[in-house]
Formats: C-alpha cells, structure tokens, sequence
C-alpha cells in the first residue's frame, strides 16, 4: 500500500514541473514581446508601460523597478506571485537596448596621423612662414595630400589655446570684457569684438558638423520655457531636453508664451534625433498641447504618452528642464540680456552643455558622453573645430595646404 507521503511527494513534484513549464512560457512571451514594436514604453529608469495582450481595448500595464525587483499591476503577478510575462519583456528590452546602443568617437587630431587618412606613413616636408609663425607641413605617402595641424585656426593671429580659453571662459559665465581682460594678463591684447567674432565664427562651424552626429536619446523627452530679453524685449526659449542623457536637443525663440507655435521645436527634434519620444513631459501650457496634437498624434499606435499635469514633489516633475532653464538664466544676467533673437550665443551654449560640460548629476560626464557621443582630448573645444573643419574640407572637396 502506498503511503500518503509518497502522493505528497509526487503531487508537490507535479507542481513544480508546471510552475517551471508556466515560467518557461511566460519567459517566451515576455521575449516574443519585448521584440514587437511600440509594445513598450519607458517613462524612466524605474517606471515602464507594457501593453495589455490580452483585452480587447487599449489598455497598458505599469511595471515599476522597487528595491526587490520589478512589479506589474497586472493579476498574473498581483495575484500568483509569480514573474509575469510583462516583467520579463521589459527585462528583455532593456537587453536589447544595451545592444544596439553605439558610441561615436569624435578623435583629437594628433601630429603622428594624417587629419585625412588616419595613416601614420606620413613625412615632414617644409616650412610655411606665415605672419603669425612658422608652421611646419606634412605630406601623407598614402593619400598623396599635404596638411599642417593647425586646422580650423589658419590665419588666425592668436593660437587655438587662446582662442578655446576664450570660448571657455564666455560660456562658463563671464562676460566679454572680462574675457579681455584675463587674455591680456597672458600677453594677448585683443578687444571684445574680436571674442565675439571667435564665437560667432567657431560656433556656426561646430553647429554644422554636430548637426549630422544624432545622439542615441532616450524615450522620455521634456520640454519648457523661460523668458529672455532680446533688445529689451520680452522673448521666451523653448527647449527640448532628452530626460536619460540630459542632452539639449532643439531650441526655438518666440515672441509669446501661451500662443506660440512651438510645433517646429518638436519637428527640429524628432529631425536631429531620427526618432519619437515614447513620453513627453511638458507644462500645461496650451501650445504644448497643440504642438503634441499637430506632430504626434498623427498615426495613433505610434503616438507618445503626453504628461501634462506636473508636480514639484513627486515623480510627476519636470526638475530636470527647471535645471536647464536656471543654467541658461545665470549665463543671460551676465550679458544683460541679447541683442538678436538668431544670436550664435544660445546657440554655443548649447553645444558647451551638450560636448563641454561636465555634469555633477552624470557622474562628471557630458550629455555627449551619455548620448554615445565621446569628444576625446583635455581641450574638448579643439577636438571639436579641428573635426568641423576637416569634415568641411573634405566635404568641399579641397586640401588643406
């Protein structure tokens, strides 16, 4: 006779093969998941929205990341205590992020490779004597072209650290004068046009090479405004800010606050990022509304999750766009306002935020970094002129003799 212990033994046995068997099914259909597109929104780090497949109207499940793992409001997990399929396609998604996220190296010009080839077969030939100094040339034996490593900065009476300093120092917060001033304790007299020149000239260089360098964003994007005074007039910023990278995306200056259009800094930003948010997280401002209406929610299945009503004391914030607003409202007190709305200023700053400077809240990385952007060198401002230029000679056409 068989002992009641031997049918406990097989019955728990039984059960445990078909939790295993419903573990493994789960795990497949969380991957199957995971790999069909818009199935899964990320709103942040901690918080993703994964779409119900089983009722019949629209309806998501919240997956949120706690201190023991990911829960799911679905009954699967609620009520089994098990790992729903959901959890395991966000699992999986973020492994299929991990993967496909790329890294662009922005590389210093060094004097042991061609600025052209990369080759290191290269030879000193010559001197050329300019009015500024003596530059020494190089011949590549590969590519047959001559250069010299002063890219970016021909004919120009100061040296590149002069003029970086002095990029450095303006949109670190000082103002133009007082950019001469420090040049001059170090032997370079030049005047407050002559910096402003530099960055207007520096700056639309950098714009136009970085422009076809998209960073990989996130899929939470926020935007937000702020005043500014151009010519003494009231004008408002909009700004599109990527919320994982804290990458400065688009920009748009506007005479007014709740009526703008601001559809084309949501077009300029979907264009420089080659893609959508899942989640974008705005004020409830009117033109936001419109905005997101007109751009987004033309095709219903790929339109994102709009987050309106925000709070400043929960996870409902748009901190991090307050953040950016206050970094542009320091550096506008010191020049007293602007005095064109297509001035290159706004313009520099957003590329020292983007490439240049590092931030306390990314662990000392720039937005750059996180976006898969690497600016290589101690003197990030070289690195980036020295690349601008090259790429537009070669896309002239023309050497660099």
């Amino acid at each position: 006779m068989i002992s009641i212990d031997i049918f406990i033994n097989i019955g728990l046995y039984i059960i445990r093969y078909l939790m295993k068997s419903d573990n493994n099914t789960r795990q497949e259909k969380g991957k199957a998941l995971a790999e069909k597109p818009n199935q899964i929104r990320r709103i942040d780090d901690n918080w993703y929205q994964v779409r119900s497949q089983s009722l019949k109207h629209e309806s998501w499940y919240d997956v949120v990341q706690t201190e023991t793992g990911f829960v799911c409001d679905c009954p699967d997990h609620q009520w089994r205590k098990v790992k729903c399929y959901h959890i395991y396609a966000v699992e999986f998604s973020q492994l299929i992020r991990n993967e496909v996220f790329r890294t662009v190296c922005i590389e210093e010009l060094t004097t042991n490779k061609c600025i052209f080839c990369y080759s290191g077969n290269i030879i000193k030939r010559g001197i050329r004597k300019n009015k500024v100094g003596d530059l020494q040339r190089f011949y590549c034996n590969d590519c047959k072209r001559w250069f010299v490593f002063n890219i970016g900065f021909e004919k120009m009476r100061a040296s590149p650290e002069t003029i970086t300093s002095a990029l450095q120092l303006y949109f670190s917060g000082e103002s133009l004068r007082n950019v001469c001033n420090f040049l001059k304790l170090q032997g370079n007299k030049v005047s407050h046009m002559t910096v402003y020149r530099w960055i207007k000239k520096y700056v639309n260089l950098m714009e136009s090479y970085l422009e076809n360098i998209p960073p990989t964003l996130g899929n939470k994007w926020r935007a937000d405004e702020l005043y500014l005074k151009v010519k003494g007039n009231t004008k408002y910023l909009y700004a599109m800010l990527d919320d994982q990278t804290r990458f400065w995306i688009a920009k748009q200056v506007a005479d007014t606050k709740y009526t703008e259009c601001v559809q084309p800094l949501f077009q300029n930003a979907s264009k420089f990022a080659g893609a959508k948010p899942k989640v974008l997280v705005t004020d409830g401002a009117p033109n936001f509304a419109e905005a997101y209406r007109m751009e987004y929610l033309k095709e219903k299945l790929e339109s994102p999750k709009h987050v309106r009503h925000i709070h400043f004391n929960n996870d409902r914030n748009n901190n991090k766009m307050e953040r950016l607003n206050g970094e542009i409202r320091d550096r506008e007190k010191v020049m007293r306002g602007l005095k064109n709305p297509d001035t290159p200023i706004l313009t520099g700053y957003q590329i020292y935020h983007n490439y240049v400077r590092p931030h306390m809240a990314l662990e000392g990385k720039t937005p750059a970094d996180m976006a898969g952007i690497k600016v290589e060198g101690n003197n990030k401002w070289i690195t980036l002129i020295q690349n601008a230029k090259k790429s537009q000679i070669v896309t002239g056409g023309t050497t660099c003799q």
